[in-house]
């Protein structure tokens, strides 16, 4: 593990005439911007922001794609999507909704049709997108060469943090996992089908506001500062331990870092996953590439999802380590617990380890679009 060093690309990203030139900034600074905000920084033949430019014989390739390939896909992502609506709208008729959270109380034969169906779905939906094999790697014992941190004040051996992986299968009460891509959530729901942490107005969405219900999602107002009288820490906590007493609750899918990322990097680990002291599954993901990136950084949403239907074949690999068991100080000190598995998923991902987070990443965006006024903004 490196902190802030220059990453390396996933994959070739294109020879020298098809590097991006952004047209926002000068050449310097776009590099200096790049090297600073490294975790950020798009690699691919695209281009930050995904406006480099093209070699002709590229960019009539792009076209011929766009034409062929974009409405078919979007037309079967839209029908998948709708499928799983109708699935969703079925199971919860004549359902009471859990109080305070908004989610329906979906069991037996309900509950198993949204899971079921919510898998299949996702993996036909990934299909879509071009991911048609996935590289899945379970590893059975971790790096032994990763550097367990402990407080001065205790005297506690590798061993003893990890003592429950040897001692006892548990089961973990969520997943913690790095952040590259909304296709990310795409791969846990097709595995695990998860719920998670979104934004408020997701479940105002049509269709997706009743599957992200369904899904048994936390919402949150991210311009709020307690969204709730418990907080968003509080809910999370909450349902990391009912995952983890109750088998035939939903684990949570949580990305710990906040953010996205160029995939090179891992960035600091916010507790909220960890103050449960429970076991968590830690699973690593790649999305290695030769011409476009799916890692969603310095691009918009539209743009990202365009390109990504142009590309033929996209991939993607998952490394899943075993469930992390917190020794008792980590139970004492999320933090702690926080930093172990930060250091772990790096180590085991080959990521390199950076302290930039959520608020350098606006900052970059800002430079890289000429907002002034907005590079000097410091947001939660």
């Amino acid at each position: 593990m490196a902190l802030d060093a220059a990453a390396p690309s996933s994959a070739g990203g294109g020879g020298g005439e098809d590097e991006a030139v952004r047209p926002l900034l000068p050449a310097e600074a776009e590099e200096e911007l790049d090297a600073t905000y490294a975790p950020y920084a798009r690699r691919d033949a695209y281009g930050t922001m995904g406006r480099g430019p093209l070699r002709a014989t590229r960019r009539v390739e792009l076209y011929l794609r766009a034409a062929l390939l974009v409405p078919l896909r979007f037309v079967a992502g839209m029908l998948l999507l709708v499928a799983y609506y109708l699935v969703c709208r079925v199971c919860t008729l004549f359902v009471d909704e859990v109080a305070e959270e908004g989610r329906p109380r979906l069991r037996g034969w309900r509950r198993v049709a949204v899971v079921r169906a919510g898998q299949g779905l996702s993996r036909a939906m990934l299909f879509v997108f071009g991911f048609y094999w996935i590289r899945e790697t379970h590893r059975s014992y971790p790096n032994a060469e990763v550097s367990i941190e402990t407080f001065p004040t205790f005297s506690v051996s590798q061993h003893d943090v990890h003592q429950g992986q040897s001692e006892e299968l548990e089961l973990p009460g969520a997943i913690v996992s790095n952040h590259v891509s909304y296709v990310d959530i795409l791969y846990h729901m097709s595995v695990s089908f998860p719920s998670f942490v979104a934004k408020e107005s997701v479940s105002r969405l049509p269709l997706v506001g009743l599957i992200s219900k369904c899904l048994g999602c936390i919402f949150v107002q991210r311009e709020s500062k307690a969204s709730d009288s418990k907080g968003v820490s509080g809910a999370v906590t909450e349902r990391v331990q009912e995952a983890y007493q109750d088998k035939n609750s939903s684990m949570m899918l949580l990305f710990p870092e906040g953010t996205t990322t160029n995939g090179d990097y891992l960035l600091p680990f916010r507790t909220g996953a960890f103050l449960a002291r429970v076991p968590v599954q830690p699973v690593i993901l790649r999305y290695p590439y030769t011409m476009f990136s799916p890692a969603w950084d310095s691009m918009d949403g539209a743009r990202h999802v365009f390109l990504l239907l142009c590309q033929f074949v996209n991939y993607i690999e998952v490394v899943r380590l075993p469930v992390y068991c917190p020794s008792e100080q980590e139970k004492e000190y999320p933090k702690l617990y926080a930093n172990n598995v930060r250091k772990l998923i790096a180590t085991e991902g080959n990521l390199i380890l950076s302290n930039l987070g959520l608020a350098e990443k606006r900052v970059y965006h800002a430079s890289l679009n000429g907002n002034s006024c907005a590079i000097h903004q410091k947001d939660d």
